[in-house]
């Protein structure tokens, strides 16, 4: 049963950003760097529920030291995007999808589940009020950043009894600097990113934290992103540090990752099982053993192997390597499935395509 959008109120900016300095941030867009005038928030208590539904000035927040977001880790996020298409309207790519991840990642921190209509309310209102920040260049759009926090001042170990739901927005250009070009991945084996019954479906901020160090390790050895292997076994791919994985069979098979409650479930992920289903194109949900993944590109019945997310969209994966071995993903260049997946994706967020599956919202 759905009810009615709790109502945002628009409190503007005291200090918005003129024409030409916002001009000039959208100029040079790169990815969550510049952040536009507004934010939408609401705020939960015990014994309120959730109140306070706004959009106000981006402007810092005020947390007591004691705040428990800051010492036990009740944090969650999401990641959408709105796109500018032809007539100037802005519309956002499948948002109920992560209204409801959110609430699930919510459920699995302990934290109150924000009602799937007042997200897409708190979207809508923010990039209403924002508009002319949301860019016309091709390729850019605007990136959407709603983050739950616990900020009750309270030091014992127990769900908060207060919590804030903000969503920021950044103008962004394409999450790898290149573009859509073949990245390199470092394969992570004695670090992993998640373990059977913990976070690791939920967008919890302490998942990321986990992949820092070997994501710092992967860059300082060349490498452009870290893949983390099963915890339970150590032999599985599950996902990059932020991204769902996918191989392509010289077969015309596509496979992909079980999800078994340690990858998180990507909206890009979904999209394109949708796409390869439409296409007629066999998809298996598996586990994919590193060994013979490896076996496979050298010998040629691995054709492709690209990640998904909301930011980079998709990424063609060129190279492969490990502390015991180094492999190029056939001729090291963009695969067919997956530059017309890209292309199929994009094509359907910026408007250029129809929309057979309803993905598309209106946002104004």
């Amino acid at each position: 049963m759905t009810t009615a959008p709790a109502e945002f109120a628009i409190v503007p900016s005291s200090r918005p950003r003129t024409t030409s300095e916002r001009a000039a941030a959208l100029d040079r867009l790169s990815f969550g760097v510049e952040f536009t005038d507004h934010m939408a928030r609401a705020t939960w208590t015990v014994d309120g529920g959730w109140h306070g539904h706004r959009v106000e000035g981006f402007a810092p927040l005020e947390l007591s030291p004691a705040a428990s977001v800051f010492h036990y880790g009740q944090e969650i996020f999401e990641g959408l995007k709105a796109y500018r298409h032809a007539d100037g309207s802005a519309w956002a790519f499948r948002p109920e999808a992560n209204a409801r991840r959110f609430q699930a990642s919510a459920r699995r921190l302990a934290m109150p589940e924000l009602p799937v209509e007042d997200f897409l309310a708190s979207i809508r209102a923010l990039v209403e009020t924002d508009l002319e920040w949301v860019p016309a260049t091709a390729g850019a759009s605007l990136y959407l950043r709603p983050f739950m926090i616990a900020t009750e001042p309270f030091l014992g170990v127990r769900p908060s009894h207060r919590y804030e739901y903000l969503v920021i927005a950044s103008p962004v250009g394409p999450y790898f600097v290149n573009g859509f070009q073949p990245v390199s991945i470092w394969v992570a084996e004695d670090y992993h990113r998640a373990g059977p019954g913990g976070t690791g479906n939920a967008k919890f901020g302490g998942n990321y934290a986990a992949s820092l160090l070997p994501q710092q390790t992967a860059y300082a050895r060349g490498f452009d992103q870290v893949c983390f292997l099963d915890a339970g076994t150590g032999t599985n791919l599950e996902e990059l540090g932020g991204m769902n994985v996918f191989v392509v069979g010289a077969d015309g098979v596509v496979r992909t990752p079980a999800l078994t409650g340690t990858i998180l479930e990507g909206v890009t992920r979904s999209s394109i099982l949708t796409l390869l289903a439409d296409q007629g194109t066999p998809v298996e949900e598996c586990d994919i053993p590193l060994k013979g993944l490896l076996a496979g590109i050298r010998d040629g019945s691995v054709s492709e192997v690209f990640a998904c997310g909301t930011a980079a969209v998709i990424t063609p994966i060129g190279r492969l390597a490990g502390e015991s071995f180094d492999v190029t993903v056939a001729d090291g260049a963009a695969g067919p499935v997956t530059e017309r997946l890209f292309s199929q994706l994009t094509d359907i967020q910026f408007g250029h395509a129809p929309d057979p599956h309803g993905w598309m919202q209106p946002l104004i």
